[in-house]
């Protein structure tokens, strides 16, 4: 019988920095399916923010409101990609003598 294995987040991905050093990350371990709604959840909402944004003038709040909500969200996506995506086979070369 084969078991088919769950794709999970790998963890390598980083988002927001402060100057060179990333303040988050994503969390490994995470199944894709959970990581890929959560991500359409996030840039949802960004989407609705960035609307309000063309039309509140007064205030930015929703801009970056929108903007960070849409880093978190890509960077899942990112995660889950590097994830998924076929890794090519080592090759080890070994000298001739």
């Amino acid at each position: 019988m084969i078991e088919e294995v769950e794709d999970k987040t790998i963890g390598h991905t980083h988002f927001i920095y402060c100057g060179e050093i990333p303040l988050f990350q994503v969390s490994a371990g995470v199944p894709v399916k959970a990581a890929l709604e959560q991500a359409s959840d996030l840039l949802s909402l960004a989407k609705a923010l960035a609307e309000d944004a063309a039309f509140m003038k007064e205030t930015d709040r929703y801009a970056w409101a929108s903007h960070f909500l849409t880093e978190m969200g890509k960077a899942v996506i990112d995660d889950v990609v590097k994830a998924v995506s076929p890794r090519p086979k080592r090759v080890i070369l070994k000298a001739a003598t």
